[in-house]
């Protein structure tokens, strides 16, 4: 199969790059209230403004990003954006306070083009009918990437809150070299895209996709399905301390629990899926048993019940590359990356606001003048987004029209 070889290289990529940022997780609480000298509740609300920085240049820069992919390679663009990614960790472990942390963020947000650029890469090498599930593989090996790295972080923390980011930058320079050595180019003249300024602009590269049959509304169910899943990397950390008393090594093990979950079900059990249900279904599905897990977390008070339910949380991961697939295959083959800038940047647009949501709602139920204890209520929050894009993709005619069945 002559793209095999290069899937395995784009998987390994990915797997890589989740490896250093699963790194950075359980330890993230810690390193901020070293830096600002407050409490947990005071640090959630600066980790938003971390996570909202890094997804305010992911915004602004992901489709200049991909279409950059589409008019000079998609090699290129990913070797940069590593080599600037492997500085930014360099930053973040040197940082003394949260301005340079946040200067760090601003940086890596600018760069991390990795995931855009390798789905791109994913869809220049896969058949209309391969995409669904060769997404669910780019899912899955971001998924075993969170299965190493964050039980790796939690260990490491022991050596320090800076020892994780040395790691990620030594990870993040490995990775480089390995493309450097084996990347192929899959932009062909083709598929090539004229380079335009304009295209790069992330608004009106949305315009741009909206103007397509359908698409209007996938991308605000895919814009709500990222807002509701937020709430995971932004408010686990912090949750689990507070309603738990988890230490780094429990909240790094958990992680590492859910990414293997999601890993098996992106991996082995997306495919057989699909093939029952068709994307339709598949995405019906995943929101609903997305819906049930929220609720469930909003309210669990036992950390051993928690762990259980960590791994069944990640059967909701179907959703996703079942809604790339539906996604991809509604736009041409020469604007594939450009699509992938623009579910880029609405994913960035996503973590600006949805952190800042989450942790205020956090914090509101947390500080000592918090009308209740309830360090579950930012699930509840979700909650809400993932019963609108459930309401909204159930009457969406053109993702009916366009599933496998």
């Amino acid at each position: 199969m002559p793209h095999r070889l290069p899937l395995v290289f784009i998987l390994a990529t990915v797997t890589l790059d989740a490896i250093g940022i699963g790194l950075i997780f359980p330890v993230m609480p810690d390193l901020i209230r070293e830096v600002m000298h407050t409490s947990l509740s005071g640090a959630a609300i600066w980790g938003g403004v971390l996570v909202s920085s890094f997804a305010a240049m992911q915004f602004l820069f992901g489709p200049l990003v991909g279409h950059l992919s589409d008019a000079f390679g998609r090699r290129p663009v990913l070797l940069i954006s590593l080599a600037v990614m492997c500085v930014d960790y360099v930053i973040m472990a040197l940082a003394g306070s949260i301005w340079l942390l946040i200067a760090g963020r601003i940086l890596g947000g600018i760069a991390s083009a990795t995931h855009a650029t390798a789905s791109a890469f994913v869809a220049d090498i896969s058949r209309p009918e391969e995409k669904s599930a060769r997404f669910g593989l780019v899912s899955a090996a971001f998924g075993v990437g969170f299965v190493i790295g964050p039980v790796i972080g939690g260990l490491l923390a022991d050596f320090g809150t800076r020892a994780p980011f040395w790691a990620a930058a030594v990870l993040a320079a490995a990775n480089l070299g390995f493309g450097l050595a084996v990347m192929p180019e899959t932009v062909t003249d083709r598929i090539r895209r004229k380079f335009d300024l304009r295209r790069g602009n992330p608004l009106s590269a949305l315009r741009a996709m909206r103007h397509l049959p359908g698409m209007g509304a996938l991308l605000a169910v895919f814009t709500l399905y990222h807002v509701s899943t937020e709430v995971y990397p932004v408010i686990w950390a912090y949750f689990t301390q507070a309603r738990f008393g988890w230490d780094t090594r429990l909240v790094g093990v958990s992680l590492t629990v859910y990414g293997a979950a999601l890993v098996v079900v992106q991996a082995l059990l997306i495919r057989p899926i699909l093939n029952w249900l068709g994307d339709r279904r598949t995405v019906l599905a995943g929101f609903g048993w997305e819906a049930a897990s929220l609720l469930l977390l909003a309210f669990v008070t036992s950390g051993p019940l928690a762990m259980v339910l960590t791994p069944i949380t990640a059967i909701g991961g179907v959703t996703l590359p079942a809604l790339q697939g539906e996604l991809s295959r509604s736009v041409p083959d020469d604007a594939q990356g450009e699509l992938q800038g623009v579910l880029s940047s609405l994913m960035a647009l996503t973590m600006i606001g949805a952190p800042l949501v989450y942790t205020t709602t956090f914090r509101a139920f947390t500080a000592e003048s918090a009308p209740a204890y309830m360090p579950g209520a930012p699930f509840l929050v979700s909650l809400g987004f993932v019963v609108l894009a459930l309401v909204l993709f159930g009457l969406n005619r053109r993702a009916g029209a366009t599933s496998a069945m």
